[in-house]
């Protein structure tokens, strides 16, 4: 998600560069860099922190003027956010500078490939790798659109690249492969970005790249090939956003663009899982395999969403792994002397890795001597530096108080441990994980097909928009989520919304049932033991009494059609996944009703994206 710029032009490359990174701060806000090509060398800046920071270092110390340069906003993934890991990386002899959004998966491999010839890497980034790369290739002799086009194809993962090469000033180039890039057109200049933000205020006309391709831009044109050189070209097209839409991707809000953004998010959460020998490996385990086989207990602590997270997490881990799961409210965890030791794992689930719940509960726990591991999407924050073990849910930023794709990617991230635990301790066979993992792949697409009937759900917003109160129903698996419907229509619309496992309904719920009262029902796939036949007896109970039945089932389940007054279909997969489908619907029916009841979507009131006191 990090924000990237590039610019050949008659402009001064540094206004034109800084002002993009400004539009783009959105993208990554953990460091900034700028690296402008003046007299055959590269003048680099980069800082820590917000781009304020950056700005403040050049007004200091003035870089030299330039026409041609590359930028970048980071979102940390590979090393903490501070100058050293700060974009862009250089190669060693300080002549191809690189900037790069997304994660490199065989990085390590190369890495240590350079080493071996003598390279000296100064960063912790998957980044300065390609540097390096690019760089070898330009000193024996290749142009940088060669070089580009060779090291892509030793690159494993997805990756947007931009480099410059101070021999070569008069042009920039890019490659991309499963990651964001635009290229701006424009007279006597061109532009390149993460996206259409980064340049609109000089052109709208943009071209838009296909996969594995790399685009070459200097003032006079833009010329395109594949990864293996073959020419090809781009699909021109002309933005009508302003400039808050172009920021938005042309959605009205940030957290309208981050529901649709989960495919890709949980595409780069799942990136770099397996190594070589088709082995799950996480981001920082710093537990060995004897620690993890002596854990006989795991408590999940967390907070809002992510408590939601995790209690599909325990279905998850207790099915894949046979241990024993709580999942405990942060803000309660320390108050009731819970039972801790050291063959006990406390999972801290925090978006921001700065809840102050979540972090005084970590602490807490390992006082009591328990292990701690962190699911977290801040790189640096709080709460992974003081765990034994993290893994990064590679959501990039989210702007929308809302969690949305934070959700999505938090579920992956205790997917991935679930399985990381069942290899570990043998509890599923190596072609049962990989067949899970090959299901959890299919996610993006199952996603993607949820997405591509938002008008449905969009329509349902209107037809219901006047109603006063919700109510949410699901078993298993299902039932988080429909907290999670819950919470979500609370957040943003202000609406009074309940929910409720399906079957503690006639142990006293069912008295809020009335007549129209609309119900979201979440039913599980048919065919796992007797959840959908359970499913179906508690829908008819509330459509007796006169309630309005919202329905999120599967792709062919023809029995829900006699009891549901509406029927949103999802594709089929595991019930254990469905929470990553099934939730989709709910986050965009919330947000479409509460821009029809005229709410700030993206800052609801009284709500705060990190709740950072206790």
């Amino acid at each position: 998600m990090c924000g990237i710029v590039g610019y050949v032009g008659n402009r001064s490359a540094q206004d034109v560069v800084i002002e993009g990174l400004r539009r783009m701060e959105y993208r990554g806000y953990d460091s900034a860099g700028i690296a402008l090509v003046h007299a055959d060398a590269l003048a680099v800046d980069k800082r820590a922190g917000k781009l304020a920071n950056l700005e403040k270092a050049i007004d200091e110390t003035p870089l030299p003027s330039a026409t041609t340069g590359i930028g970048h906003t980071r979102w940390a993934t590979h090393g903490a956010p501070n100058d050293r890991n700060a974009h862009p990386h250089l190669g060693e002899q300080r002549r191809v500078g690189v900037v790069h959004n997304g994660i490199i998966e065989n990085f390590a491999e190369l890495r240590a490939g350079l080493e071996a010839e003598g390279h000296d890497l100064l960063s912790e980034t998957d980044t300065e790798v390609t540097a390096h790369l690019l760089e070898r290739e330009v000193l024996a002799g290749a142009d940088l659109t060669t070089a580009m086009q060779n090291v892509c194809r030793v690159l494993e993962g997805a990756f947007t690249l931009v480099a410059v090469d101070a021999a070569d000033p008069e042009r920039v180039v890019a490659a991309r492969r499963n990651s964001p890039l635009v290229v701006g057109l424009g007279e006597g200049e061109n532009f390149l970005g993460s996206d259409v933000a980064a340049f609109i205020e000089f052109t709208r006309d943009a071209l838009e790249l296909d996969q594995d391709q790399v685009v070459t831009i200097t003032r006079e044109g833009v010329s395109v090939s594949g990864f293996d050189g073959t020419p090809a070209e781009g699909r021109p097209y002309h933005v009508d956003w302003d400039l808050s839409a172009a920021e938005k991707d042309g959605h009205d809000w940030f957290m309208r663009k981050e529901i649709f953004e989960q495919p890709r998010a949980v595409a780069d959460s799942l990136l770099g899982r397996r190594g070589r020998n088709g082995l799950l490996q996480l981001d920082e385990m710093r537990l060995s395999d004897q620690e993890l086989r002596d854990i006989d207990k795991i408590i999940i602590i967390a907070a809002g969403t992510s408590f939601y997270a995790g209690m599909v997490a325990k279905y998850a881990i207790e099915h894949w792994c046979r241990i024993p799961v709580e999942v405990e409210l942060s803000s309660e965890f320390r108050y009731r002397d819970p039972i801790l030791d050291y063959s006990t794992l406390v999972v801290a689930i925090s978006q921001s890795g700065e809840t102050a719940d979540t972090l005084q509960a970590i602490r807490h726990a390992r006082t009591q001597r328990s292990k701690v591991l962190a699911i977290c999407n801040t790189n640096g924050s709080t709460i992974p530096r003081e765990s034994d073990a993290v893994i990064y849910t590679h959501a990039g930023p989210e702007i929308g108080v809302a969690s949305t794709k934070g959700y999505t990617t938090q579920l992956v991230a205790c997917y991935l441990l679930a399985l990381y635990l069942a290899q570990v301790k043998g509890t599923r066979y190596g072609d049962e994980i990989a067949q899970i993992m090959a299901q959890l792949e299919q996610i993006p697409a199952a996603i993607t097909e949820v997405l591509e009937r938002a008008d449905e759900v969009y329509a349902l917003a209107e037809e219901y928009r006047t109603s006063s109160s919700f109510i949410f129903l699901g078993r298993h698996a299902g039932f988080p989520v429909a907290l999670e419907g819950a919470l979500k229509l609370k957040e943003l619309a202000y609406l009074h919304a309940e929910g409720f496992a399906a079957g503690e309904l006639k142990h006293g719920p069912i008295a809020l049932i009335d007549d129209g009262l609309p119900v979201f029902c979440i039913v599980p796939p048919q065919g796992r033991d007797q959840l959908h036949d359970k499913m179906l007896s508690g829908i008819q109970e509330v459509r007796a009494r006169g309630a309005r039945t919202l329905c999120l089932a599967e792709e062919g389940d023809a029995r829900i059609e006699p009891y549901a007054d509406h029927v949103v279909r999802l594709p089929r997969v595991p019930v254990l996944l469905q929470p990553l489908v099934s939730v989709i619907p709910l986050q965009l029916f919330s947000c479409e009703l509460a821009t029809r009841l005229g709410h700030d979507v993206d800052q609801p009131r009284n709500l705060a994206k990190s709740v950072t006191v206790e």
